[in-house]
């Protein structure tokens, strides 16, 4: 039964159980068991909610029995990455400064999850306040790649990958700042998707890059992918930067994902995709070949833009960031030093003690891009240069219905093979950065391996709140190939 159970989708499950074919007790506890068999091996999750999750899953059960109206995602067991605010765990970041931080009150994305029945079975491990591309930045624990545990899960939603890839739950959230859901997502073999800036709702997130940062679904199908999106979408009245449901309704992304994309023109912009890997490169093109298969039509595009699109990233997100973590300080939020000798060294102490050495990069190339005299020299040229990108994409859907590029230039990388050297990290975002800056929704999708036997995604762009349309594209790329029915070997 449990094997059944494990082999089952979201929806797949939920149906099962909204049946009473399978109890939300028995799927919870079949996850839990691969936990303990797993998780030691894999290192995804910073907390594992056992009671919590069963004492769920009860109450899903119950209402079942009862004739009760269930949610959409009824007894599922779902993982949240740790910076999103749980009022039944702590909130760590994976970060020293907040690893005895319990909020009060629960993110909208994850009250969404539980108005829907779902059962949160823990929370997952991250780059310390999702700053890195690897999660080997976590201040808390390791976390390596399912496929090859010599390898990095990617970034820095890598714990919420791992753990759907793994099979330690049967979909999950993470959060994209620069391509924090779709690197991992590509580096694990699964499904990731980034929601335009607005469609979810970011309140309770703990903010890394205001402007830049987004809830999404992890999944390791479309449809999977669809159905989270579903749930969690929508205007909220307690985050200003979400949607109203006026200006660009929610769909129902389920209901027309089997229908492919009539006269679909897919824009490829060939000279910036050549940075990538060969294996990349090709499987980029067996995909753009499906597509030509299914009556699409390729196009090439300019973006003349995209190149400086890492260094706009960089000083912007850092800027941001050095904004949003001044509230850790020892004094409002986070962790306090002992003994201080005075108010100075309550402040300097207790960020020296409780951040990591990425986070302290971070905060300083940001208070500098900030500071008087630079700010104007970086930090508005920065901006300026966003416009430009958000243009660039603009007129690209112009000519076309989506754009085509790979997620990253190379697959999982070996652990500890980039770690001293920062500018390599941050160049294995340079496919993903834009999308943050222009704001646009993105997802990848499993579509080949390397010579290492290593997930390759294929990463399909669309224009602001065209979430429909491009669940729709990833699904005719799905339904053609069999990478996402492909599972890692965990001994």
């Amino acid at each position: 039964m449990a094997d059944e159970i494990l082999n089952l989708g979201c929806g797949q499950l939920r149906g099962k159980i909204a049946a009473g074919n399978i109890t939300s007790v028995e799927a919870t506890k079949a996850i839990l068991a691969e936990i303990d068999k797993k998780e030691k091996a894999i290192g995804a999750y910073i907390t594992v909610l056992s009671e919590f999750a069963i004492e769920q899953a009860k109450k899903v059960d119950e209402k079942i029995a009862a004739g009760e109206k269930v949610g959409a995602l009824a007894g599922v067991p779902v993982a949240v990455k740790d910076n999103m605010c749980t009022d039944f765990a702590a909130t760590t970041c994976a970060s020293k400064i907040l690893q005895n931080f319990h909020p009060p009150y629960n993110a909208t994305a994850v009250q969404k999850l539980l108005d829907a029945d779902a059962v949160i079975i823990g929370k997952t491990n991250l780059d310390e306040f999702a700053m890195g591309s690897s999660t080997e930045n976590s201040g808390l624990k390791k976390t390596v790649n399912p496929w090859d545990t010599s390898r990095v899960p990617g970034g820095s939603s890598g714990g919420s990958a791992a753990a759907v890839a793994a099979g330690l739950c049967f979909g999950a959230l993470g959060s994209d700042t620069g391509g924090s859901i779709r690197q991992p997502a590509s580096f694990c073999g699964i499904v990731g998707l980034k929601p335009t800036y607005g469609r979810v709702s970011r309140y309770g997130l703990v903010a890394f890059g205001s402007s830049l940062d987004q809830i999404g679904p992890m999944a390791r199908n479309v449809d999977d992918a669809a159905l989270l999106l579903n749930v969690i979408a929508g205007k909220d009245p307690a985050d200003s930067t979400s949607v109203s449901d006026e200006h660009a309704p929610v769909a129902e992304y389920l209901s027309k994902i089997n229908e492919p994309v009539t006269n679909l023109k897919i824009g490829v912009v060939s000279q910036f995709n050549a940075g990538a890997d060969e294996s990349i490169q090709q499987a980029i093109a067996k995909s753009l070949d499906v597509y030509k298969s299914l009556g699409a039509e390729i196009v090439e595009i300019e973006m003349p833009h995209l190149s400086y699109a890492v260094a706009a990233y960089y000083v912007i997100a850092t800027a941001e960031a050095s904004s949003n973590l001044s509230r850790y300080d020892g004094v409002h939020y986070g962790h306090r030093t002992a003994n201080p000798a005075d108010y100075i060294e309550v402040y300097t102490k207790s960020r020296e003690e409780g951040f990591g050495k990425e986070v302290k990069r971070r905060i300083m190339l940001g208070t500098y891009a900030l500071s008087s005299g630079y700010y104007d020299a970086y930090y508005l040229k920065a901006l300026k240069v966003r416009n430009l990108i958000r243009q660039d994409f603009m007129k690209a859907f112009e000519r076309c219905g989506c754009i085509v590029m790979p997620v990253a230039p190379t697959t999982a990388f070996k652990v500890g093979e980039n770690v001293g050297d920062p500018l390599k990290m941050y160049l294995s975002d340079i496919y993903t950065i834009a999308v943050n800056l222009a704001g646009i929704p993105g997802v990848s999708v499993p579509c080949g391996f390397d010579e290492n036997k290593m997930p390759i995604g294929l990463q399909i762009l669309c224009p602001a709140f065209a979430e429909e349309k491009l669940l729709r594209i990833a699904k005719m790329h799905e339904g053609s190939t069999d990478y996402n029915k492909r599972m890692p070997d965990i001994r």
